[in-house]
């Protein structure tokens, strides 16, 4: 029996439906969301990504400005931006496109921006907070992965979970956020000796690393829920011999879907639902600025 599509273009709609009540809501008591996004230099791919922003805030009600710096511009200066950001009373969230030019380190710019108004949940202490199992905002891909698996009813508890890339923004918080869950953890990397067995008899299955095909059919479980992170270009000839381009992940779908239980399309997946996240934490960030919720509950 073919698997189950999570389709994320929908979850995401309805987290998107959530996410603009909830921010008219705050309006309503005069307390506005505003999301201000720091990009340095003249990336093409930052500025297709700001513009794509702008047009998502809007449509939930999200006030978004960009601030651009110039490309020779100074960690120094960098830092001061953020700080100034940091302590605008009318700035509820704080955006850094990336990448950086060279010379401006990334982690340590994430680190300047203040926990509270971090909407990517980039900043070392966040995601430290969610070591301790009381996350202010988490990375938004881990979140989106989580909210993927929830769709289907599965519980994690007790369930063996293979997550296939240790980034620090995707694959180890998302492996926290799991295991505060009681799911039984492995965390594969490039040095695991046994990356297919890790996959062949969990009950669930992330692959984030980047490399279109990577699981096949024989490494999946039978009626295990596989979540594909993964984002790649690979060229194809179309029918008519024409060269051109496709994206797919990093789970070869046409081979998983006949034995896994539940699978994420690419693209309609963890992309869509990623940038819900990130509307959804934009809204958290202002509710934590506004006082209308507290860091750790309570």
């Amino acid at each position: 029996m073919a698997a189950k599509i999570i389709d994320g273009k929908a979850i995401a709609a309805a987290t998107r439906e959530r996410v603009a009540a909830g921010v008219a809501e705050l309006k309503a008591a005069g307390k506005p969301v505003r999301l201000v996004a720091l990009m340095v230099g003249d990336n093409p791919a930052a500025k297709v990504y700001a513009e794509n922003q702008t047009k998502t805030c809007a449509a939930v009600g999200i006030e978004y400005e960009l601030r651009t710096l110039q490309a020779s511009t100074s960690e120094e200066s960098l830092w001061h931006a953020i700080h100034r950001l940091n302590e605008d009373p009318t700035v509820t969230g704080i955006f850094l496109h990336s990448p950086l030019p060279n010379g401006l380190n990334l982690q340590e710019a994430q680190y300047q921006i203040d926990v509270i108004k971090d909407v990517e949940g980039v900043n070392p202490a966040n995601i430290g907070h969610v070591v301790y199992g009381h996350t202010i905002i988490a990375p938004c891909t881990a979140l989106a992965v989580m909210e993927l698996i929830d769709s289907t009813g599965v519980s994690v508890k007790g369930a063996d979970v293979t997550v296939v890339g240790a980034s620090r923004i995707v694959g180890r918080p998302l492996s926290l956020l799991l295991t505060e869950r009681n799911a039984t953890v492995t965390l594969c990397h490039i040095d695991t000796k046994d990356t297919a067995g890790a996959c062949k008899k969990a009950d669930v299955v992330v692959v984030a690393v980047g490399k279109p095909g990577l699981l096949r059919a024989g490494h999946v479980k039978p009626g295990a829920i596989v979540i594909d992170v993964g984002i790649n270009r690979v060229k194809i000839t179309d029918a008519f011999g024409k060269v051109t381009e496709k994206t797919v992940g990093d789970v070869d779908f046409e081979e998983v879907k006949d034995v896994a239980g539940w699978i994420t399309p690419v693209p309609g997946g963890v992309g869509p639902m990623t940038v819900a996240i990130l509307l959804r934490n934009t809204l958290r960030a202002a509710r934590l600025v506004h006082g209308v919720e507290k860091p750790f509950g309570g």
